[in-house]
């Protein structure tokens, strides 16, 4: 009796591997999605506040220069020396904003859920922004310390251009105007009348912690434009030996040489504490410690050199908390909220910026507060999300 035929073995599917070789990739393409869903909102909030920054310039300094009659061409350089600060200053910002709008949008959309439900827990997005808030931070810095000094000195340079080329824009009945040259002079104008006369100078030579050597005072004076000279009418020239004059000289006319003459246009133009290089900065203080001389801007701006850059990491931080919280409790962020929290950080600051420099509160409150409270809140976030 012959046997029937012989079945064919059946072919065995392939078994679906859900180990860390399939898990690795689908993370890696959840972080690029996210980092290619915050990249815009990154680069247009960074836009925005560098508008903004600007337009702040152009209505307290860059319009009246131009209604004065500066050199359109010498304000436009002025104009592209803000950019770098207004970048160095704007990025932690702009990342706070792109972070909390691009999850927020994540959340509402259900993209989170829907991530979930493949196995990516909403934690997952501490990785790609938490990686993008670093690379923010570091930028940040590396701006602050190597463009922003530069751009600031050039700025007055820029200025000191405008001034010689127009004494006009010093203003029109303008006070307590004071001018700076590279010979240690202080030059003190009274008043600044039509066509650049500046009325009612003192002229005061002194090297640094000793006393006058010369004083010149005239009735006005004039900048020629185009040149480092200074035209004298009706004045006094007495030089000093200690506190004691040792000469003293009348003249109607005289012209008087001036060297890399600073001219700023505001109080923030000038060079202050922030805008020194880290070595440069931390050498002064170490010489304000040894002389225990109070200098509470110089203490809160080595502090602000660290906080300020590290508020994009605390910021990132926040996001991804308020993104897990609202995705767990079902609550909606808004675009007025994400306005409004990245406003906050902002106003903190410049609150707390005062209040350090002129030694109302110590150098690393006034400096860390702001940058810490992001922190804070994120944790606070994390734990009501998972209870």
């Amino acid at each position: 009796m012959s046997a029937g035929p012989t079945p064919e073995p059946r072919a065995e599917l392939p078994r679906l591997r859900v180990g860390r070789r399939f898990r690795r990739p689908q993370l890696r393409r959840f972080d690029r999605y996210v980092l290619e869903e915050l990249l815009p909102y990154l680069l247009a909030g960074l836009a925005v506040v560098i508008l903004l920054l600007l337009l702040a310039a152009l209505q307290s300094v860059i319009a009246p220069l131009l209604a004065k009659g500066a050199s359109p061409m010498l304000v436009l350089r002025l104009v592209a020396l803000q950019v770098p600060e207004a970048i160095a200053r704007g990025l932690p910002i702009a990342l706070l904003f792109a972070a909390l709008l691009g999850t927020s949008r994540l959340a509402a959309d259900a993209e989170l859920k829907a991530a979930q439900a493949n196995g990516i827990p909403g934690t997952r997005l501490f990785v790609p922004i938490m990686a993008l808030s670093a690379s923010v931070a570091l930028i940040s810095f590396v701006v602050s310390e190597t463009v922003v000094p530069r751009a600031k000195v050039q700025a007055l340079s820029v200025q000191r251009e405008i001034v010689l080329d127009n004494p006009r824009v010093l203003g029109l009945g303008t006070a307590g105007v004071v001018l700076k040259d590279a010979l240690g002079r202080a030059i003190s104008v009274q008043e600044v009348h039509s066509g650049g006369v500046l009325q009612g100078l003192r002229i005061v030579t002194q090297a640094d912690g000793q006393t006058a050597r010369e004083v010149i005072t005239a009735r006005q004076g004039l900048l020629i434009p185009g040149s480092n000279v200074l035209a004298l009418q009706d004045g006094r020239r007495i030089t000093y030996q200690d506190t004691r004059p040792i000469t003293v000289v009348e003249f109607e006319r005289g012209t008087l040489p001036v060297q890399d003459l600073q001219a700023s246009l505001s109080q923030q133009d000038q060079l202050l504490p922030i805008y020194l290089t880290l070595p440069a900065l931390i050498e002064r203080i170490r010489a304000y410690r040894a002389q225990h001389i109070s200098a509470p801007a110089d203490f809160t701006a080595l502090q602000r050199k660290f906080a300020e850059p590290l508020a994009a990491v605390t910021m990132g931080f926040f996001a991804v908390a308020l993104a897990v919280f609202s995705f767990r409790s079902g609550v909606n962020i808004g675009l007025v909220w994400v306005l409004m929290l990245t406003f906050a950080y902002y106003a903190t600051w410049s609150v707390f910026r005062v209040m350090g420099e002129n030694g109302a509160i110590p150098p690393e409150v006034a400096a860390w507060v702001p940058t810490l409270l992001y922190l804070v809140a994120g944790l606070g976030l994390l734990t009501a999300a998972r209870r």
